[in-house]
């Protein structure tokens, strides 16, 4: 085949003090089983490490000569690391392909990853991010949001999109068209704490931008303690995802219901617009010792109580709902009363949990 007809793919690679990970990581790319009209190119951003990780890059490099993948790196030497964001930015301006496979460094693409997620390319509009399920080690590890991740069902991806779980398809899975990154502008670059992930899905669900998932198994996703996403704070995903929720959804409704009277319905309702609060017209809950009863919120720094609503048992209640039930986690039974009401997603509640 002509090599002018080749497409050129860019894995690209954030990299903070990764040695330990570099090594299985550049392998899994070496066993890549690609389509004869593909080529790759490796884009790595070193932000700034101070373990081994730029002796390691240098090794790579007539590593990927040798089997015609170009090693591109991008060091960050301002002395101290910009964050994930920035990373993900300089790898992208260095890299040249038509097509982006993100990848964390402490993470292992299977060997089809890549031509799987290729080929769904090729046959769907270039505005689309395409995940996929994947495998997270140790096995026992967050089993709750890799199900969740995993099962959601495909008309669904675009849906439950105010969970705690973030993005339905999960950052080190993203493959996308250059031009998804380039209609967006890039990722957030404020640094630590930012869940650049979530900002960049969120600003590509507003633009109009779809999302699919491989429903196969492309990737081996790591825990472990030191991993970036435990550096951002549960307050600003949740200041991120409400910002969402009320300008896509709750704008649009005139009323609504917030399921649970417990301890997340009660923060959803405290954090609430002024406008937004208007529309509440009850928390409702199973716990008998709650329905009947009001709920008044109390601010302790200006001693003033707030509105009062009623706590009505589920089945009295009208929708809209916003629910603040985690999913998965009461043995079926927020799940069966959920299916007993006959609702629809999306248009008789959202999942805000």
């Amino acid at each position: 085949m002509d090599s002018h007809s080749h497409v050129l793919i860019s894995v690209i690679v954030p990299i903070y003090n990764g040695a330990p990970w570099i090594d299985p990581c550049f392998k899994a790319v070496l066993q890549q089983e690609l389509p004869d009209d593909v080529n790759l190119e490796v884009c790595v951003c070193n932000d700034a490490s101070d373990d081994g990780t730029v002796a390691l890059l240098h090794n790579w490099v007539d590593i990927f000569i040798k089997k015609k993948i170009t090693l591109k790196v991008f060091h960050n030497d301002l002395g101290k690391p910009r964050g994930v964001g920035y990373s993900k930015n300089r790898a992208v301006g260095i890299s040249s392909g038509a097509y982006l496979c993100f990848q964390d460094i402490d993470d292992v693409m299977l060997p089809n990853r890549i031509r799987e997620q290729y080929e769904k390319a090729r046959n769907l509009p270039h505005d689309t991010i395409i995940g996929s399920q994947f495998k997270r080690v140790p096995e026992n590890s967050t089993s709750r949001y890799t199900q969740w991740a995993n099962s959601l069902p495909d008309e669904k991806l675009h849906i439950q999109v105010y969970t705690s779980h973030g993005p339905t398809v999960i950052m080190p899975t993203w493959f996308c068209h250059r031009s998804v990154f380039e209609k967006i502008g890039g990722f957030s670059e404020e640094g630590k704490g930012t869940p650049e992930d979530l900002i960049f899905f969120y600003k590509h669900l507003d633009l109009g931008g779809k999302v699919y998932r491989v429903n196969k198994c492309l990737l081996v996703y790591t825990y472990h303690p030191s991993a970036t996403t435990f550096s951002v704070m549960e307050d600003t995903i949740w200041r991120l995802r409400l910002e969402r929720l009320e300008n896509v959804v709750l704008r649009n409704w005139q009323k609504f219901t917030i399921w649970n009277a417990g301890k997340q319905g009660r923060k959803l309702y405290n954090s609430l617009s002024e406008d937004s609060l208007k529309k509440v017209i009850a928390l409702c809950d199973v716990d008998i010792k709650k329905v009947g009863k009001t709920y008044t919120p109390f601010n302790s720094d200006t001693r003033k109580s707030g509105r009062s609503v009623d706590i009505v048992h589920f089945k009295n209640a009208e929708p809209p709902f916003v629910i603040c039930v985690k999913i998965n986690l009461t043995n079926g039974e927020f799940e069966n009363n959920l299916s007993s009401l006959h609702l629809t997603e999306n248009i008789d509640y959202v999942l805000f949990s």
